[in-house]
């Protein structure tokens, strides 16, 4: 991102206000979401946002959603799985999620509700397709490995200088008290167990958390940094964007400990900070091709 957009998108932040002052009026989650979303692609039209590299794009919207309350379990709720999308709080997943599908609706050409629905839902779930609760991509290193198949992202980790991390997750399925679905329905934590498997036999690359200050010079706005874990039967435990600011690559993250969408510091700074952080996987978003062109 230059520096001159960067320091623009601090100095004004209408739509910031304006979200604010819709969030205190109105308290139907869905309708809010939808005015957070039509108000964002209206900016994104009027300052040409769409005419930037997609991360770049993804960096200026993400920006935009700084000060957004950090709230998790927004996916959840009861009956059937539906692609639920709800911007008025985010947590570190559904951050990038969201920023990431918006992006993509304005590189189609297709900026619209339902387009962006479709979007979140291609990227959420398994191959693009809603099958119920185990469909969802719960696990960040399936995520990441079903959107390469399905080219919305890159990992660029190994050639920045990555080591092998093994995959090794079993939380859901030894845990499922604390996944409402798994807990009413227990044919589902064996079909999780399954995934679990499968998943063990994958390997991606994590870049240590004492070499990323190494690589910062490498990484771009709009890169989708997954954090991992030491913590057992996880993979990684955060997420967050890249937003270069000058000559530093600064983490956007929905941030529990301040519980808001914040932009931090240094990605190698953020990272040593926490014991359990290994090191991060780096997914470099794909610009998505125009049909017809």
């Amino acid at each position: 991102m230059l520096r001159r957009s960067f320091l623009i998108l601090l100095a004004t932040p209408v739509l910031a206000q304006n979200l604010r002052k819709s969030r205190a009026k109105n308290t139907d989650p869905l309708a809010t979401t939808s005015y957070i979303f039509s108000q964002t692609m209206r900016r994104v039209s009027s300052e040409k946002w769409n005419r930037q590299p997609l991360g770049d794009l993804m960096g200026n919207i993400g920006m935009l959603l700084i000060g957004t309350p950090y709230v998790g379990g927004t996916l959840e709720g009861a009956g059937p799985e539906v692609c639920r999308v709800d911007l008025t709080g985010l947590d570190c997943v559904t951050l990038f999620e969201n920023v990431l599908a918006m992006a993509r609706c304005s590189k189609l050409g297709t900026p619209t509700w339902d387009a962006f629905v479709a979007q979140v839902t291609m990227t959420r779930y398994r191959d693009g397709k809603l099958d119920g609760y185990t469909s969802r991509l719960h696990y960040t290193s399936e995520w990441i490995e079903n959107n390469i198949a399905k080219g919305v992202v890159r990992d660029v980790t190994q050639e920045l200088g990555g080591e092998i991390f093994p995959v090794r997750v079993s939380f859901m399925s030894e845990h499922p008290q604390y996944y409402p679905p798994l807990k009413t329905d227990s044919s589902l934590v064996g079909t999780m167990a399954a995934i679990e498997r499968r998943l063990a036999t994958t390997t991606r690359y994590i870049i240590p958390r004492d070499k990323i200050v190494d690589v910062e010079s490498q990484l771009q706005t709009g890169d989708i940094v997954a954090i991992a874990t030491s913590k057992a039967g996880l993979d990684y435990a955060h997420t967050g964007l890249i937003v270069r600011d000058g000559e530093r690559a600064r983490l956007l993250h929905a941030s529990l400990t301040k519980k808001k969408v914040i932009l931090d510091g240094p990605l190698s700074d953020y990272i040593a900070s926490v014991k359990t952080h290994l090191g991060v996987s780096i997914l470099r978003p794909i610009t998505p091709a125009v049909s017809g062109r």
